[in-house]
Formats: C-alpha cells, sequence, structure tokens
C-alpha cells in the first residue's frame, strides 16, 4: 500500500467517524422529550396500533437485503410522522473479514446529490399499484439520508436512516442500487 493509499484509507475513516458520530448526536438530540406528541410512541405506550409496539417487542427486522462487496442492510422500521413522510433505519453492515469499500452507486446519479459526497441517496421508495416511486430528497435535491459512508471494516456496521415523501400506500418496495428489492410495511 502506497503512501497515498494509507492517506486516503485514513481521510475515508475520519470522515466516516466524524458522520456516525454526528448521526448518532443528532438522533440523540431529536429524540428526546416530546414522546405525548408523537402517534407512534403514544400509540405504542397505551397498547393501540399493534405494529409498532410488535416491531419493538420482537425487534424482528422489517427485511434484510443483500448487496454486493459483503456488504448487507438490515431494515429496522419505516415509521410515517404526522405529515407522512416516512423515515426508514436500518444497519449498513460488511458481513466479510476485509475492509469494504461502500460503493458510489449507493448515492444515486443526480448532480446535487452527487455534491454531497458518499450517501445514501440512490434509495427509493416504491408503490407499485399507483407507479409511483419516492426518493430521499429535499426540495432542493439534496439527499435526506446518512452521509460520509466510505469503508467499513470487516464485521462492523453503521445505523443508517432515509426519509422518503409521503408514499400513498403502507406496503411499499424499497430499493437500493445493488442490493435486493423488498417489501416493507410502514407503521404509524
Amino acid at each position: 500500500m502506497t503512501s497515498w493509499d494509507a492517506a486516503a484509507l485514513s481521510r475515508r475513516l475520519t470522515a466516516l467517524t466524524i458522520a456516525v458520530g454526528l448521526v448518532l448526536g443528532v438522533s440523540a438530540c431529536s429524540d428526546g422529550g416530546h414522546e405525548e406528541d408523537h402517534p407512534s410512541t403514544a400509540a405504542s405506550k397505551t397498547g393501540s396500533g399493534s405494529a409498532p409496539r410488535e416491531q419493538l417487542e420482537t425487534d424482528k427486522p422489517l427485511a434484510e437485503l443483500q448487496g454486493q462487496g459483503g456488504l448487507s442492510l438490515t431494515i429496522t422500521s419505516a415509521e410515517r410522522d404526522p405529515d407522512g413522510y416516512v423515515t426508514v433505519r436500518g444497519d449498513l453492515k460488511n458481513d466479510g473479514a476485509t475492509v469494504a469499500v461502500v460503493p458510489a452507486e449507493l448515492r444515486g446519479d443526480e448532480l446535487k446529490v452527487l455534491r454531497t459526497g458518499p450517501s445514501l441517496g440512490g434509495a427509493s421508495l416504491v408503490n407499485f399499484a399507483h407507479k409511483k416511486r419516492h426518493y430521499v430528497r429535499d426540495t432542493e435535491g439534496r439527499p435526506l439520508t446518512t452521509t460520509g459512508l466510505s469503508t467499513l471494516k470487516g464485521g462492523e456496521n453503521a445505523h443508517v436512516f432515509m426519509q422518503f415523501s409521503s408514499p400513498s400506500s403502507d406496503t411499499v418496495g424499497f430499493q437500493l442500487p445493488l442490493f435486493d428489492t423488498a417489501n416493507i410495511k410502514t407503521s404509524e
């Protein structure tokens, strides 16, 4: 390995560490306090709305997808917020023993998404009945997803999220380039 390759790997690992720290910090800050205002939390506490409660009790993933290069994605939740947006959360894992480079194809191919660097911007939810695809983009074209993913060590996993505009169906197809397609059910 040349000094150029070692330096590039070091920068990627540093960026990954910072990105994971930021994601954990944001999720810690945004998760505290107003549980009574969120319908899915209130429903799981009161016992009504059995889908979120079952998911929390069993910790059974919604889907497990295999990708290329030893990468896998386990989808742990797909929650719809009061405005209808769906946030999909999961774990991207390197099942191999060596360092895996997160493929550039996962970020999609739109120019604004490419400018943000490594991400899961290529993810989409598909309502097959209405032939409509929902992307992880804000109104300015930036990805509403985990960014900064470049490499994963052997056995390492990264918690990831992707937020989609409001699909009209509760059961949708989840697609990520280079991974299997999975049908998932969203919870409220």
